[in-house]
């Protein structure tokens, strides 16, 4: 503190004056040091930067960034130490690096001797604009002594807090790796891993207690159709919700586990009459029925159905009793699906021949093993023939001629009948170009899947199949079943019309045995309606089927939609047909499935074929 002294000749006073922190004063220096090491933060960051590149060592441009971010941060928090704001202050800013340090750990996005690198690398910064501050402001050398400290202080915290980050996220890291090892990601059930070895605990004790152990293979109907048709986004939700339904129908001493893709397991022990797998099947089955909504808002309903193999028994291993599951699943799809199945002696040999069928169908189409059949249809009205329908065939080298119900199916369950159906388009166009230009103008019907019509490659299949061939669209006609089309509605409706605008017409196959209501059919670009040969079979002697066939042709006609008949093999059904007006028709009666020759002499012939058809029908 200073006196001031009064003027002369005047009593004097002391007067005391505030006193100004001197330069030499330690605490003072100190402080001032961290204002200036705070103003002179991007300094800091400059010279860490610049070290970092002069290591040769620069990571992505998002990890720099972060440890930019780290840099400021840290900076700001020893500044603050040492501007008076006290450690817990420091503690409170630097809080900001800690979280970053903790967020690169838990990315994996920077090893952490390249983290420890950085944090020295920033350390010798700040120490380097501290010297040039105490030069320039002229703080005592024990003031930046202390800064010093407080410098390495605030490392050594940074270490700890860097250390203990990435030592917890190991452990994180650790523990979700063991879970993932052991369970499926997408439903949080157990994997095949986990699985076996539980089926292994359960067989060990029921060999000591002898009490049987059963699993149930479940795997979803048509799963492929759904990922393809509605996107995988919708079929992984299907799958946790699948999952979800299934867990509700199990009990808690029973094991259910994600093998992969579509299938699940469930496996039993301590089996009773009031609780066997057949009853957990049709509890499982049930669990399906009700539709499950999915997508944002819900807006997409979806129903599945599964198939469901069940193994029971001694089994040696847990691997050979998920097998024989698998085996009757299999012989439960090709059932008919939407059942239960329980594995019998001669399955696996079945099987066997079913997997090489399957095998040997994908080189089918490749080895040029398949061909195409053409059954001639008629006018009913004047017995002119007016079209044909191309049939796939197919000659192995080994097994002959396969039927055309032994591999079709399989096509379908595999999806081969995408690409094989394409095939067939274009085979199909050609073979009827050729005929228009030898003089047969007839129009050539081709039967497409599901499959095909679950998506818009159907469009361009036809399109190139049409431009290829230069076949006249209005010749081409494309057959669907009746069931097909209620698949997906909206879709459907939306193909068949950019089909139909390619000049093409369209046909329901089979129809009278599929759920379409006449509102629906009104929402299809329909030319014709092919009535299932059922109706037609012993029509003569079923006063309900000539009632039926009476309906069917008069909803054509009421609709301006071509009528059309299969399977006619009798005089007396002919007959009936003509009287009941229907427009066109086929079956043996006419002709069996023809090759190209056959077909060409057919044509030639066609009076002679159909004279002795007609018999007593009505001219």
């Amino acid at each position: 503190m200073s006196v001031q002294r009064s003027t002369p000749g005047v009593d004097e006073t002391r007067v005391p004056v505030p006193s100004s922190p001197s330069v030499d004063d330690p605490a003072e220096g100190l402080r001032r040091l961290g204002e200036a090491l705070k103003a002179r933060a991007e300094d800091v960051l400059a010279g860490t930067v610049a070290r970092t590149r002069a290591s040769k060592h620069v990571l992505d441009a998002a990890v720099e960034e972060s440890f930019e971010r780290v840099g400021m941060a840290s900076t700001a928090a020893v500044a603050s130490w040492m501007a008076g704001l006290g450690l817990e202050a420091a503690r409170e800013v630097g809080m900001e690096t800690w979280h970053i340090f903790g967020q690169l750990a838990a990315d994996r996005v920077a090893p952490l001797q390249e983290v420890l690198k950085r944090c020295l690398r920033w350390r010798d910064a700040a120490a380097e604009v501290l010297h040039e501050s105490a030069k320039e402001l002229g703080v005592p050398a024990e003031a930046l002594s202390v800064a010093l400290v407080a410098l390495q202080r605030t490392l050594d915290i940074t270490l700890i807090q860097v250390g203990e980050f990435f030592e917890s996220e190991r452990h994180r890291a650790d523990e979700q790796l063991a879970f993932l090892a052991t369970h499926d990601p997408l439903t949080g059930l157990p994997n095949r891993t986990l699985i076996l070895d539980r089926v292994e605990q359960m067989l060990a004790r029921s060999r000591r207690s002898q009490t049987p152990v059963a699993a149930l293979f479940v795997d979803l109907d048509n799963f492929k159709s759904i990922n393809d048709t509605l996107g995988h986004g919708v079929g992984d939700e299907l799958l946790q919700a699948v999952a979800a339904r299934l867990k509700g129908v199990v009990r808690d001493a029973d094991a259910l586990g994600r093998l992969g893709g579509d299938e699940f397991v469930v496996v039993t022990e301590e089996l009773s009459l009031e609780v066997g797998p057949e009853l957990i099947a049709e509890r499982l089955l049930e669990a399906l029925k009700p539709s499950f909504k999915l997508g944002a808002g819900e807006e997409t309903r979806v129903t599945v159905t599964a198939s469901i193999g069940i193994a029971a028994g001694d089994h040696s291993s847990a691997e050979e009793l998920l097998r024989d599951a698998d085996i009757a699943m299999y012989r439960a799809k090709w059932d008919g699906k939407n059942r239960h199945v329980v594995f019998e002696t001669g399955m696996q040999g079945m099987v066997q021949n079913r997997m090489e069928l399957e095998m040997d169908l994908r080189e089918a189409l490749e080895k040029d093993e398949f061909f195409l059949v053409y059954q001639p249809t008629l006018d009913l009205q004047d017995m002119t023939p007016n079209g044909v329908e191309a049939l796939i065939r197919w000659k192995h080298p080994t097994r002959g001629v396969v039927q055309p119900d032994d591999f079709i199916p399989l096509l379908e369950e595999t999806g081969l009948i995408v690409d094989i159906g394409k095939w067939v388009l274009g085979e199909a166009c050609s073979q009827g170009a050729a005929w228009h230009e030898a003089g047969y103008p007839i129009g050539m019907a081709v039967n497409v899947s599901g499959r095909q019509l679950d998506t818009d490659q159907l469009i361009a299949d036809i399109e190139t199949a049409l431009s290829a061939s230069g076949l006249d669209p209005h010749a081409l006609t494309i057959e669907i079943t009746e069931t097909t089309l209620m698949r997906n509605i909206e879709e459907t409706a939306r193909r068949l019309t950019a089909i139909k605008q390619l000049g093409v017409r369209i046909a329901i196959d089979d129809f009278g045995t599929g759920y379409s209501s006449l509102a629906h059919l009104q929402r299809f670009p329909v030319d014709a309606l092919k009535i299932d040969r059922s109706f037609i079979l012993g029509l003569k002697h079923n006063q309900e089927g000539e009632t039926l066939i009476h309906t069917l042709v008069q909803l054509g006609k009421s609709l301006s939609i071509e009528t059309f008949a299969e399977g006619i093999e009798q005089q007396e059904e002919l007959s009936l047909l003509r009287g009941e007006d229907c427009d066109s028709g086929q079956g043996f009666l006419f002709a069996r499935p023809l090759d190209v020759a056959a077909t060409e002499k057919f044509l030639q012939n066609w009076a002679e074929n159909v004279t002795p058809a007609l018999g007593q029908a009505p001219q």
